[in-house]
């Protein structure tokens, strides 16, 4: 066994995060890239690393687990859920539960919450938001984010959320109190059921064939019959019909 199949299968001991189900010449150029830069010789000597040392193990989750995001990102698509998918789910169904599944530092569901705005007050939406990374999580109960995060993000929502504080802005407290966040491994453990939305954006690009049908499968079931599965930008479904599913707008699915 060469030691990068060692380090996959001890790095799966001590996280449960299994990296055979991630594009494997993507992974091992990241993770060779980053035991480079703190000066570790090879796999071998990167485990050791991780197993006696937090602070690296915590870098490392947070290199894996691409903390790239922004307010409204794509903001499109964001268009098309306000005007059109929110509109039809609300019609059909009312309150409506909506999972923000791969949420980063907060800046999808937080998106989420000031959108909902335009139907429901704000004692009346809760939003449940996951990740795997939970150094990711606390950024997003913190809720505070560089000006450049925000450069999607309507005046109004801007002006009437946000607190600025030197050169970063706080959301206002109201927002953050509408969001549930839990750490969560889509590749292993159970999905919430009965939602009516469910966003996995810019996270499916990573993972491998085996795993997307995995995952495809499971967020399938977790819709309700008239759900939404909301997708990334660089993520069409290929084939949908293999996975029930069926493309209703661009980067938005419903079941077949």
């Amino acid at each position: 066994m060469d030691k990068y199949e060692i380090f996959k299968k001890d790095f799966y001991k001590i996280t449960g995060i299994d990296l055979n189900y991630y594009k494997e010449k993507q992974m091992k150029r990241r993770l060779t890239s980053l035991l480079k830069r703190n000066n570790f010789s090879d796999f071998d000597d990167y485990l050791i690393g991780i197993k006696t040392n937090s602070k690296l193990l915590n870098e490392l989750l947070n290199y894996l687990t691409i903390n790239v995001s922004e307010f409204f990102r794509n903001p499109d698509q964001w268009h098309v859920l306000e005007k059109d998918i929110i509109p039809k789910l609300i019609k059909n169904n009312g309150k409506i539960k909506v999972w923000s599944s791969a949420c980063s530092t907060g800046e999808e569901p937080y998106s989420l919450v000031m959108l909902l705005t335009k139907f429901f007050p704000l004692k009346d939406i809760s939003i449940l938001a996951t990740d795997i990374d939970e150094s990711a999580i606390q950024k997003a109960k913190i809720g505070i984010y560089d000006e450049k995060s925000l450069k999607n993000v309507p005046y109004e929502y801007k002006n009437k959320y946000f607190i600025k504080i030197g050169n970063t802005y706080k959301i206002d407290d109201k927002i953050k109190q509408c969001v549930n966040f839990k750490k969560l491994n889509l590749l292993s453990d159970n999905f919430p059921k009965g939602l009516h939305l469910i966003l996995c954006r810019n996270v499916m690009i990573y993972f491998t064939e085996e795993a997307k049908t995995k995952l495809y499968k499971k967020f399938y079931e977790s819709l309700t019959d008239d759900g939404v599965f909301f997708v990334g930008n660089t993520e069409h479904i290929i084939l949908p019909d293999k996975y029930n599913l069926k493309p209703i707008k661009s980067f938005f699915y419903s079941k077949l």
